[in-house]
């Protein structure tokens, strides 16, 4: 090539000599057309290299990606997507033998209790067995929670229900069983025992229950049972789903419900209820899978028995007589003569004389023929204290083996016949909890008794208290002619501290409270006629260091007590030459005044606050009043009493 070649182009020609010259990858913009060297194929490939690398990273990010979004999926399903776990529903009904039978009532599922020292049982029962193919339910949960009549006796091995004219009896073991005189059998064992705990088979209880039940064997055994009725609230499943047994979609599940499943809505937590399923689960399901809720009023065919009463066509006005010994008998016509108005005397006649149901008796025809001749009745008090036996213990003892108590009511009933009374009136104040049952059975068996000799039949009663609800005031008033309760002894000779015997609050509170059990034209209310002088006297140092974690220690004074009639604790306050002041909460006159190194209060039984109260059992319209005791009273108050009871 010549030198103007290597130099470029001529002046005056166009353009493309600088464009020659410029290198292979300079700025120029057109196509290379000329093939490429070995450095043009370096450049393409390590391009495609990149964008390979950078798709790669990109394909891993997204894979990256992925990964965390399924894992964060899966960490959410666990929290809060449904679990398919299964309930244990052994452990969920509390099933440990192979015989044992899961037991639920009104929607509620029986849990085994451990037994009462009285039962005497090492194990706790199961609520239910099935046995030879028959379904049976313990005792206590038959009582508690079926049927309160049935009662077993575990001393002698008997079942009883009592009926108004006597008693249904069945043995251990056996198919037989009596229905007051019937002889009657069945095709099953009616009872079974394990130890001292008693079976009732099913079937049996319904004979004299208003009460459904429906038995499954899978995929556990139980009874399910209905025995309270009227309203209740049910639904529809809306869609197929799941009972668990808590709310919640971790919590286990219990059953599955199919689409249009009825089931009973129990309690409303917002996004989940409770709810009962017809074949006996309880447990959760979301709210938006029910549909027509609504209630319903659910009912069944079932005569119930008829406990008749005797009972009479005016207000009761009763005056126990406070009888200590045969002498006091003889002077019935002095003590009556001052009375007016008085319907009923009660003399306390009757007592246990030991623990064996043997009783000893001051009964006196001579007695019941002067009442009978003033047109007064009498109802012959029987108690167990102020006699042979003196305990909680003991009174359990008698009450708690049917033998005895039969002889008690035997020889009680012959004693009343003999004597010509008019009625019984019950007062035992020796009842344990431990007791209760067998109390109860105590006052059917003597009700039935009564009913059967025309004797009226009134049962003596605390004000209602929880701690005394084991004497079952409601069966009381049932099969009982009257219930009476001692609106008296808020403060006794053992309280810790002075007060009234018997405020105006604690009978109306008791007549409240009565009155939710027992119809007004069966309840009768006791006053008193007496009151309590108090002393009190400061506790020492040396005092309040021993009593250091016992009651008394939240009481500053010593005090002591004294029952007096209306008449002497008025001359008491006279003779201390002080005025009474009216107690506007007690509703009575009250007094206190300094003397003998201490501080004497009393609060009045008078005709003041006798009229507060005779208001009150006025305005309740009950069946009458009752008094504690005859001689005790002013001889006044009887104008009174006239004008509120009869």
């Amino acid at each position: 090539m010549d030198e103007r070649g290597r130099k470029g182009m001529s002046p005056g020609r166009t353009g493309t000599g600088d464009a020659r010259r410029r290198p292979p990858g300079g700025n120029d913009r057109r196509p290379e057309r000329s093939a490429p060297g070995p450095n043009g194929r370096t450049r393409r490939r390590s391009s495609r290299a990149r964008r390979r690398r950078r798709n790669a990273v990109i394909r891993w990010l997204i894979f990256i990606i992925l990964i965390i979004a399924a894992a964060g999926g899966f960490v959410f399903w666990k929290k809060y997507g449904p679990s398919n776990e299964r309930a244990d529903l052994n452990e969920y009904y509390e099933l440990e033998a192979k015989d044992d039978v899961a037991v639920v009532i009104n929607n509620n599922v029986v849990r085994s209790e451990p037994p009462s020292a009285e039962e005497g049982a090492s194990e706790t029962p199961a609520p239910g067995k099935i046995i030879d193919g028959q379904y049976y339910i313990e005792y206590s949960v038959v009582r508690d929670r079926i049927n309160k009549r049935f009662y077993w006796d575990p001393n002698e091995n008997v079942l009883l229900y009592t009926l108004p004219g006597g008693s249904v009896s069945v043995e251990v073991g056996s198919k037989e069983y009596t229905d007051i005189t019937e002889r009657k059998s069945e095709e099953y064992v009616i009872l079974k025992t394990e130890g001292r705990t008693a079976y009732i088979a099913l079937p049996f209880i319904q004979t004299y229950t208003n009460m459904e039940y429906a038995v499954y064997d899978e995929p556990v055994q139980r009874a399910v049972i209905t025995c309270s009725w009227g309203e209740t609230q049910t639904a529809s499943i809306k869609r197929d789903t799941q009972v668990r047994y808590q709310g919640g979609v971790k919590s286990p599940i219990l059953t599955d419900v199919k689409k249009s499943d009825k089931v009973t809505v129990l309690e409303d937590e917002d996004d989940w209820m409770k709810v009962g399923t017809e074949d006996g689960f309880v447990g959760y399901v979301r709210t938006g899978d029910l549909r027509d809720i609504a209630v319903e009023t659910i009912s069944r065919e079932f005569e119930e028995p008829v406990y008749t009463n005797i009972t009479r066509d005016y207000t009761v006005n009763m005056a126990w007589h406070n009888v200590s010994n045969t002498d006091a008998n003889g002077y019935i016509l002095q003590t009556i003569a001052g009375t007016k108005g008085l319907t009923t005397i009660a003399p306390t006649w009757f007592s246990l004389s030991d623990t064996e149901g043997n009783i000893a008796s001051l009964a006196d025809p001579d007695y019941v023929n002067y009442a009978h001749q003033s047109n007064i009745e009498v109802w012959a008090v029987l108690r167990d204290f102020h006699g042979g036996i003196s305990s909680y213990d003991e009174t359990y003892e008698v009450l708690s083996y049917t033998s005895k108590r039969t002889r008690v009511i035997n020889q009680v009933i012959a004693e009343a016949l003999q004597s010509g009374v008019d009625g019984i009136n019950l007062d035992f104040e020796l009842i344990s909890a431990e007791c209760g049952e067998h109390y109860i059975q105590f006052v059917r068996e003597l009700s039935v008794k009564c009913r059967q000799n025309g004797l009226v039949f009134s049962v003596d009663n605390y004000v209602p208290q929880p701690y005394n609800d084991h004497y079952d005031i409601e069966e009381q008033g049932v099969v009982a002619d009257y219930v009476m309760i001692m609106g008296y002894d808020e403060h006794t000779e053992g309280s810790y501290q002075a007060g009234s015997v018997a405020s105006l609050g604690y009978l109306e509170d008791g007549i409240a409270e009565a009155l939710k059990a027992v119809p007004a034209e069966k309840l009768v209310a006791g006053v008193p006629f007496f009151t309590r002088l108090w002393f009190e006297t400061p506790k020492t140092e040396e005092e309040l260091a021993a009593e250091e974690g016992t009651e008394a220690a939240s009481y500053p004074n010593n005090v002591t007590s004294y029952a007096y009639g209306m008449e002497e604790a008025a001359e008491i306050v006279s003779s201390a030459g002080v005025q009474t002041e009216w107690d506007d909460a007690a509703k009575q006159n009250y007094a206190q005044w300094e003397a003998d190194g201490g501080v004497y209060k009393i609060w009045l039984e008078d005709g003041q606050s006798l009229e507060e109260k005779l208001k009150v059992i006025k305005a309740n319209n009950l069946a009458g009043v009752a008094e504690w005791s005859l001689g005790m009273e002013d001889s006044s108050v009887w104008d009174l009493i006239l004008q509120y009871v009869n």
